[in-house]
């Protein structure tokens, strides 16, 4: 029983696509009021390059998977915040949010693609951390911006320090498919491979959802300013992230599919004859029961017990994954308990998210529901 157990909390965390319509919201960078990077004819602006790919890549995805729900932060020449754009996609429960950018640097001869995920890396922070200063820069143009985003300065080295303790539950999915988009990128389009990178986007760090914003070229440069103002240009980079997202698609499907045959195959061999289910639900709950408990927050460091970074919360845990030290707060078998202790950890760490774990190790926070669920109808 408690290898069967462990089995299925073992399996990859993946969307029950059965069980409603895949949503992916297409974020066309910049708009009305906010240009983005201008080329050096003062021609081509980043605002219009993203919102015509933006809208391509949409059209595709519609196309092609029907059932899958596009949504976008906008179809028009107009300006939206930058946490409004988030705020869209938290507020459809996306499952999927791609930001399309147009890159720009002072070296006039900067070329290529790349493709974000939120984070940061240990590796060339100076130059990740100036293109993140200058799409971050576009909250100066919204009104209480102070407030809204707690005194962020996109133009301060010492804001970006709270991405050092931020590393997103969704990472995994996020480089998934930021991989596919940039091998599209130097495959079809031709595109000098930057790589997938990470850095503090503003936009990355509001949405609760598996993201990436993709850099399409530097604009800076003019020959690379040419071809992502021209159509031709355009239609091949749309075809390259709607391919990335076919391939990423496809393999949710997969593992969706495996997932629940998986599942199915455990429920049969779990059965046994003439036995009460009321004693495999008392087993489960007594000796395999999950345990709950809120994370808040994640360091590439050892943090010291009280430090500052814990905002007064203790007693505080840890445990190591990925190379990260990642903090949790609470500890409870009952999940209605520490859903209603995760609202208050809100107050100070509006990111915390619930993590559970049997025996220790760290196991499938939806399957853990719902054997919760299950034990306590």
């Amino acid at each position: 029983m408690r290898h069967l157990l462990a089995l299925i909390f073992t399996l990859m965390a993946v969307v029950n696509l059965t069980a409603k319509d895949f949503t992916v919201v297409i974020d066309a960078g910049h708009g009305g009021k906010d240009p983005g990077a201008i080329s050096a004819n003062k021609k081509i602006y980043e605002k219009n390059v993203t919102l015509a790919v933006a809208l391509m890549v949409g059209k595709s995805i519609e196309e092609n998977h029907p059932e899958v729900k596009v949504l976008y932060t906008r179809k028009t020449d107009k300006f939206v915040g930058l946490n409004d754009r988030a705020r869209m996609a938290n507020k459809a429960n996306a499952d999927l949010f791609i930001s399309i950018h147009t890159n720009a640097a002072k070296n006039r001869s900067a070329r290529g693609a790349e493709t974000y995920t939120l984070g940061i890396e240990e590796e060339r922070t100076e130059r990740n951390l100036e293109i993140a200063k200058r799409e971050n820069g576009v909250i100066l143009l919204e009104e209480n911006h102070e407030k809204q985003y707690a005194n962020f300065n996109p133009d301060s080295p010492e804001s970006y320090i709270i991405f050092e303790f931020i590393q997103s539950e969704y990472v995994k999915e996020s480089i998934h498919i930021a991989q596919y988009v940039q091998e599209n990128l130097a495959a079809d389009a031709n595109r000098h491979d930057r790589g997938v990178r990470q850095a503090g986007f503003l936009v990355l760090n509001a949405t609760s959802m598996p993201s990436i914003l993709v850099e399409l070229g530097y604009i800076s440069n003019a020959e690379e300013a040419k071809y992502l103002a021209s159509s031709s240009g355009q239609k091949k980079m749309s075809q390259c992230i709607s391919r990335a997202f076919d391939k990423y698609y496809a393999d949710l499907l997969k593992q969706s599919a495996e997932a629940s045959a998986a599942n199915s195959s455990i429920s049969r061999e779990n059965k046994v004859k003439n036995e009460p289910e009321e004693t495999h639900r008392q087993t489960a709950t007594s000796e395999d029961a999950p345990v709950f408990k809120i994370q808040f927050l994640s360091s590439s460091k050892k943090l010291g017990k009280g430090d500052s970074a814990f905002k007064g919360l203790s007693p505080v845990e840890h445990y190591y994954d990925k190379g990260l030290y990642k903090y949790t707060y609470g500890a409870s078998t009952n999940y209605n308990e520490i859903l209603r202790t995760k609202r208050k950890v809100n107050e100070k760490f509006k990111d915390a998210f619930i993590v559970a774990f049997i025996k220790g190790e760290r196991v499938d926070t939806q399957q853990a529901i719902a054997l919760f669920k299950k034990n306590h109808p």
